[in-house]
């Protein structure tokens, strides 16, 4: 992988599925012991976080998530379009 003229990478898909990284998430670069470090930055996660508690709070639970296990009330909250 090289380093464009702009100063840019492509960060390949497994890593960012692994990572979390989706469209639009804000990444920091530290640089640590001789090593380029890239995450989410923490007011992406917050961001995140808080969107999901929104969405949690708009949805009537007693109805919306009846009969539902918990990995499906777990990928509503994460992700409602899915």
């Amino acid at each position: 992988m090289r380093i464009t003229s702009k100063g840019q990478v492509t960060i390949p898909q497994a890593i960012r599925h692994a990572a979390g990284l989706l469209p639009q998430t804000e990444v920091e670069f530290v640089y640590e012991n001789e090593q380029v470090i890239l995450r989410a930055s923490d007011h992406d996660r917050r961001a995140r976080f808080e969107a999901a508690i929104q969405r949690a709070r708009a949805v009537p639970l007693t109805q919306a998530f009846r009969g539902k296990s918990a990995d499906e009330i777990m990928a509503f909250l994460r992700d409602p379009e899915a």
